[in-house]
């Protein structure tokens, strides 16, 4: 009985120590761009959003989730948000886009899940959404829906995510620090060859230029030349795609910005176009077969949307248009770091069939940042 409980301690310690190991990008002394971040480099830096996952790990093949984005605690579907959508390639199945950009508005939360469970994501969302006091009569719910393929890791096609796994992630939803890695929406995902997942960063411009806050989410699942700030991490490592007549790059990436800077539809899609740029750097090529896409939404309450109001005329200030690179700046730097921090914080996986995908392994990582002088 001794010996039982010495290694399941053992155990437990080896397993705690493990998870300890796991750091993210400015833990490593790695300062992507020259913005400063929110005080937790997070989405959540922008008032009042939440972040919910909902992780399914089961048996030897069941490796998928949920990930919801809560632009405000309210009930969004009774005081809407400007939104922009935007494609940087279209191969993926992204639900209730053409609302979106017929009306530059979102009324749900944003859920990501994978390719095949966007059906239970609109059901989910749908049912949370009619269930809302105030919502009684609400007869039309566009719901936001994005996916990628985690279909190496997961038994993609048993279908596994419920609509109540939906709701869970949104009811879950809370402010603070977002869990990155194998989490929700990226616990069957790959990135780059490694281990892909949930990342998040943000970016607080100065008062001088507003004060705002530029947060990201991504769900990383694509392919190219790993770069971590300039550093050919992927070609260093010879892991990149086209180094053989069998190797390719596909896969998808779905990128959330938010922020609080009062911005219309149409400026917030020109933000959504800059996200692109972010996961260029990192080294990402859009490849044929990935679908890339860009939600960007302002939460300034000045900016809300009613459902139902007798006012003729939509309100609240919205920022000049000279005043916005500084939002394209920090979106991009933000859309990097997430990117990187998806990887560094997640953990080698076992899944369907038995595949296997390992972590971005940092002990080689390190040294090669250090010889392009990333981190000293």
């Amino acid at each position: 009985m001794t010996r039982y409980i010495f290694a399941l301690s053992f155990l437990f310690l080896f397993t705690f120590s493990n998870a300890q190991e796991k750091k993210r990008a400015r833990d490593y002394g790695i300062e992507i761009g020259v913005m400063a971040s929110g005080n937790l480099n997070a989405i959540t830096d922008v008032p009042g959003v939440k972040v919910g996952h909902q992780t399914l790990i089961k048996g030897d093949s069941v490796r998928t989730g949920v990930t919801a984005i809560l632009p405000h605690s309210g009930n969004i579907f009774q005081n809407k948000v400007p939104a922009a959508i935007y494609i940087g390639n279209g191969f993926g199945k992204l639900a209730g886009i053409s609302q979106v950009q017929e009306l530059g508005n979102l009324e749900t939360p944003i859920i990501l899940t994978n390719t095949l469970s966007v059906p239970m994501g609109i059901q989910g969302t749908v049912k949370y959404a009619l269930a809302l006091e105030g919502n009684e009569n609400v007869q039309s719910v566009n719901a936001i829906v994005g996916e990628t393929n985690d279909g190496y890791l997961n038994d993609i096609r048993g279908m596994h995510v419920s609509e109540n796994d939906v709701i869970a992630a949104i009811e879950n939803a809370k402010t603070g620090i977002v869990p990155e890695g194998n989490v929700g929406a990226g616990t069957g995902t790959v990135a780059f060859g490694f281990k892909g997942g949930i990342g998040t960063s943000s970016r607080k411009l100065p008062e001088s230029l507003g004060g705002y806050t530029v947060g990201v989410l991504v769900q990383t699942n694509f392919g190219g030349v790993l770069t971590i700030n300039g550093a050919p991490v992927g070609k260093e490592l010879e892991q990149y795609p086209f180094s053989s007549a069998i190797k390719k790059s596909d896969g998808s990436c779905m990128i959330v910005v938010l922020t609080d800077a009062p911005l219309d539809a149409r400026q917030l899609e020109r933000v959504a176009k800059r996200a692109m740029m972010g996961l260029a750097k990192t080294g990402g090529i859009a490849s044929n077969g990935s679908g890339d896409y860009v939600i960007a939404a302002s939460t300034a309450e000045s900016m809300r949307i009613p459902y139902q109001t007798r006012e003729k005329f939509d309100t609240g200030d919205v920022l000049r248009n000279d005043h916005m690179s500084s939002i394209f700046m920090a979106t991009i730097e933000a859309t990097e770091e997430a990117i990187i921090n998806s990887l560094f914080m997640a953990e080698t996986s076992k899944g369907k069939g038995g595949h296997t995908i390992q972590q971005l392994p940092m002990e080689k990582v390190i040294p090669i940042l250090q010889k392009y002088g990333v981190i000293k």
